[in-house]
This record gives C-alpha cells, structure tokens and sequence, in this order.
C-alpha cells in the first residue's frame, strides 16, 4: 500500500500547486495572451496529473473519459503556449481553439468507443503520438525563436520552462507506448508522479526568479523606447559609439533588407560578442526583440515608399520585398501591428492627404 499512497499524495501535491499557479498567472497577466495560455496550460497539466496511468487498458469510465481528453489536448495549449511565450507578435486564431477541440474530441471519442472496441494498446499509441506531435512542434518553435529574445534575464526561464515540460511530456508519452499492456505498473507510476511533481516546483521557482512583467510583457510593452539615435543616452562612450556604428549599419547600409539577417551576424559585423549586442538593443535601444527591431526599421522604410507619390503604382508586394520581408503576410501583420492600418490603407491616407 506504500507506493499507492505515495503516488496519490504526489499527484494531490501537484494538483494543488498547479491550480494555485493557474489562478495567480490569471489573476497577473490573464490581459496577457501569454499568461492566458500559461493559465490553460497548468489546468490541462493538473488534469494530466488527476488521470493519467501508464500501462493501463481497463476500460475508461465516463468521469474519466473528459480528465483524458482535457489532458490530451492540453499539448496543443502547450504548443500555443511557446508561440506566445517566444514570438510576442503572436495573436489568437479561431482555428487554434479547433485544433483544440479536433485533439480533445479524437481522445474522449478514442476512451469511450474506439479502445473498448479495437484495442486500448492501438488506442494508446495513437493518442500518444499525436502529443509527441505537438510537443515537436513546441520544441521546433522555441528552438527557432528563442535566438531574438534580448531581455537576458528571462531567457533561460523560458527555455527551461518549455525543455522541462517538452522532456517530461515527451518521455511520458514514450513510455505509455512503449509499456506493454494489462496492470498499471505502481513503481512506474509513483516514480512519475514523483517526476511530475518536481517538474513543476522547479518551473514554479524558476518563474518566481524573474519578474512577471519581463516573462508575460503587455502589449504596451512590446514597442520600443525610440529608435532615434539623437535621443538615446548612453552610459559611457564605448556603448555610445557602438549604438552609432549599429545605426549606421541600419541607416546607411540598411543591412535590415538582408535574407536571414540574424543578431549573430550583427554582432560579428560590429566586432562584439552577441550577448553585448543584445544588451545595447534592449537596455539603449529599449527593444525587446530582434525581429521587432528589425521589423521597425523595414517599416519605416516601406511607410516612407508609400507615402511616396513617385511610387505609387509600386506593388505593395514589392515594396514589402525590397525592405526586407519575405512574403506579403508578415509584412501586413507587422505593418498594421505598428501602425493600426494595413499597407494599403496607409497607401490611400497619404495619397489623400496630399
């Protein structure tokens, strides 16, 4: 009776600290998308710890089947999850809330009818590859978009917290395929209650290490100080000279239009070391994003083209490309996220205008 008792003392542990998170991320940053998802996220996972038990085929009962299913498609919340973590131009589509649904569903409907009738070991294996799907996805967007976080305090927070959620989702979901069938193995169960519960003291700390702000910044907080350098006041003469040669390179050679400019290649440009660079961006410059900084800069450059009446009949796919961007669809995004109109309209303002 031991490692019964254990295992439920630990999944009651988790639970309790989980919702306890979930209502204070809401309570902080529910204005925040970011935070929502946060939120979300720590009620599918206390749903995963209510339900879950590896190497089980008894039948699922009714009150279970939706636990499941929650904590199912809890792996697409996570997914969504590092997309507004990492990427703070990141906004909420309706087909997110379908996926959503489509995951959930396909894992209830899977409990209730499919494993009873074919099989739970097939049932198993499907479900649980779905969620290494989505976790995939979450390791792929945090490894693509972590590089142009440049506030250096909460970036490693932030890729602990999705590797250490990544790992334990992804080890969890193995073992649940690979553990063959008939009576849930208690030892397997209590060492992962036992993982789960640490898992989440440790994100839990590690959240508290950082300012709330900083992890799950507003809206408000995403757009920069001011990108002119006439009004940047530097700290000492070396920082000075080096935000001077940066907007050189972003004035004159406009090195913003480059393919795949990224801030490895800025720094090796200036003769700095990266984390420098990114210091002098987010502290000087009061940016905290590569890409955002990069964006600002291209769209300057495409408002000037479009208020330009020589250009008028320049396509804006054009002038899109000729900043910098690399398809018509983030440069609208971007665009509008900036200036509250789309390229067009901000095409027909001016024209009108003059």
């Amino acid at each position: 009776m031991l490692l019964p008792n254990l295992d439920i003392a630990l999944r009651g542990a988790t639970v309790a600290l989980l919702l306890v998170l979930a209502a204070s991320l809401f309570r902080g940053f529910g204005a925040v998308l970011a935070g929502r998802l946060a939120a979300a996220f720590a009620v599918g996972s206390a749903a995963h710890a209510v339900s879950y038990s590896i190497g089980a085929t008894a039948p699922v009962s009714i009150w279970h089947a939706p636990l499941i299913a929650l904590s199912t498609g809890n792996v697409v919340v996570f997914w969504l999850f590092t997309r507004a973590l990492f990427d703070e131009a990141f906004r909420w589509r309706w087909w997110h809330a379908l996926v959503w649904a489509v995951v959930a569903a396909f894992s209830f409907v899977n409990c209730m009818w499919i494993a009873p009738a074919s099989g739970a070991r097939l049932s198993i294996i499907a479900v649980n590859l779905v969620a290494l799907g989505f976790i995939a996805l979450a390791v792929t967007q945090t490894i693509a978009s972590w590089p142009a976080d440049l506030v250096e305090r909460r970036r490693g927070v932030r890729v602990f917290i999705v590797s250490a959620a990544a790992i334990y989702g992804g080890i969890n979901a193995v073992l649940q395929i690979l553990m063959p069938g008939g009576q849930p193995v208690e030892l397997v169960n209590t060492v992962n209650s036992a993982v789960l519960a640490g898992v989440v003291a440790a994100i839990s700390y590690a959240m508290m290490r950082v300012d709330g702000a900083d992890l799950f910044p507003a809206a408000s907080q995403l757009a920069p100080v001011t990108i002119a350098p006439a009004l940047i006041v530097a700290e000492d003469t070396q920082d000075q000279k080096l935000i001077d040669a940066l907007m050189r390179l972003m004035g004159d050679e406009r090195i913003y239009r480059h393919d795949n400019i990224t801030i490895g290649t800025l720094a090796t440009k200036l003769g700095i070391p990266e984390y420098k660079l990114r210091r002098l961006i987010n502290q000087r410059l009061g940016y905290r994003n590569f890409n955002v900084f990069l964006n600002n800069h291209r769209i300057e450059e495409a408002k000037a083209a479009l208020s330009d009446p020589t250009q008028a009949e320049v396509p804006v796919i054009t002038i899109a490309m000729d900043a910098g961007f690399q398809s018509l669809g983030p440069f609208n995004r971007a665009f509008k996220a900036i200036t509250g109109v789309t390229p067009t309209e901000y095409r027909r303002q001016n024209a009108s205008a003059v």
